[in-house]
């Protein structure tokens, strides 16, 4: 019987793989000019690290974490998103003692269990970005920078931010008081997810998908009218400061993100031609998240995005793309297919990409197997060239061929007939 993977799990094959190498590569090169570092977490952690960071009345801690115990007893989760996990690895190592702004970015899979669909899976990818130390708006607006550039480096159509502040742990529970007393009168309307929340975390009723929940929260008190004085000040440098930056940003009150432990500074990045679904990424400010999870009281803030789905938002615009080749050698022949293979070791130490047939086959087959593999040039060695100590480069998209001395210097001429063509 034939073995199938996982629903929600699925294979990256090298055409689609070399979509996500570009985001990659991209993501590597934003997020290192904003000075953030790379980091690498475990796929698996203690399950109350989840419990406790992301919160208990959560969707992703109720309903959706991959969580079992190990052969010792202890419960394990895999993660299901990427904070939590690096504000444990920032306190553990010590990290806030380094006596500045710690920067981070990393990629990697995340697991929850949910309904499969498109884009959305039960194991993805999201890429990462966190900053600890500092509670300064100029900082909150540096992170949605490095998020708007790295976008716009991606070639996201119409980026804009949608921005909001969730206040804190001073001025939230008056609004939660409020938000109550609102939703209170209309409880028969809410979902049965809505109605738990109503007890629990009114401020989730604002992310409800459910069409009569979303209805009623349009009407819905605002967090704006119940910001503290510092809370105020703090949202109006951030967006100061955006407007500085020229970044496009919209206040969005129903804004509030999935996860418990954000405060004040909230926002996500949209795409203004895609549709409903429109979000990109998003994020927001995490002051109390350290000191939670067991460090010291260091603020935080970061966003995440899901490599799904900017693949989906990309696809039209990555189609070209393809894994290179810069030198097929085609061999004639058992001498000629070592002469092939010690010119095709030198070729890659000289950083070329480069393949030849293993297997014996004809030169038009071979030929056919350089224009498959999209080289750009072809070396022909059989046993007329090896007697008359001189190989055939051809050039595959002109056709055009020339001999080149089969000596020791062949891949240095044959990298500097790389280097001249464009």
């Amino acid at each position: 019987m034939e073995i199938r993977s996982i629903r929600g799990m699925n294979d990256i094959l090298p055409e689609d793989a070399i979509k996500w190498k570009w985001v990659r590569d991209v993501m590597h090169e934003v997020l290192e000019r904003y000075g953030f570092r790379e980091i690498l977490i475990p796929v698996l952690e203690e399950t109350r690290l989840f419990q406790r960071g992301i919160g208990e009345t959560t969707d992703i801690v109720e309903k959706e974490m991959y969580t079992f115990e190990d052969r010792s007893g202890q419960s394990l989760t895999l993660r299901p998103e990427a904070t939590a996990s690096i504000v444990r690895a920032y306190i553990q190592h010590y990290l806030f003692k380094t006596g500045k702004i710690e920067k981070y970015y990393f990629w990697g899979p995340m697991f929850r269990y949910e309904r499969p669909q498109k884009g959305r899976y039960r194991q993805f990818y999201q890429i990462d970005v966190e900053a600890f130390g500092s509670n300064a708006p100029s900082l909150d607006a540096d992170i949605i920078a490095s998020l708007y550039d790295f976008l716009t480096a991606l070639r996201v159509p119409q980026v804009t931010i949608e921005l909001n502040s969730l206040g804190c742990p001073k001025c939230r529970p008056a609004y939660h008081k409020a938000l109550k007393a609102y939703f209170s009168d209309k409880q028969s309307a809410l979902c049965p997810d809505c109605k738990t929340r109503l007890v629990r975390n009114p401020l989730r009723i604002l992310d409800c998908k459910v069409e009569t929940c979303h209805e009623l929260a349009l009407n819905a008190p605002t967090i704006h009218e119940f910001l503290c004085e510092d809370c105020q000040n703090h949202f109006r440098h951030v967006r100061n400061y955006l407007e500085d930056l020229a970044i496009p940003y919209r206040l969005n009150p129903l804004m509030v993100r999935g996860l418990d432990y954000y405060v004040r500074t909230t926002f996500e990045a949209v795409s203004e031609n895609l549709g409903a679904q429109s979000a990109v990424a998003g994020g927001g400010r995490y002051d109390g998240l350290v000191r939670q999870l067991g460090g010291p009281d260091i603020p935080g803030i970061g966003y995440a995005m899901g490599m799904e789905r900017l693949i989906m938002i990309l696809q039209d615009s990555l189609n070209t793309l393809s894994w290179p080749c810069d030198i097929f050698i085609a061999t004639l022949g058992e001498k000629a297919l070592h002469l092939g293979i010690s010119l095709a070791s030198k070729l890659r130490r000289m950083h070329q990409v480069c393949e030849f047939s293993y297997e014996p086959k004809s030169l038009k087959a071979q030929m056919k197997l350089a224009n498959r593999l999209g080289a750009r040039f072809s070396v022909i060695i059989g046993e007329n060239e090896i007697q008359g100590k001189s190989i055939v480069i051809r050039n595959m998209e002109t056709r055009e061929q020339m001999f080149l001395p089969l000596d020791d210097r062949l891949s240095e001429k044959i990298l500097a007939l790389l280097e001249e063509t464009p």
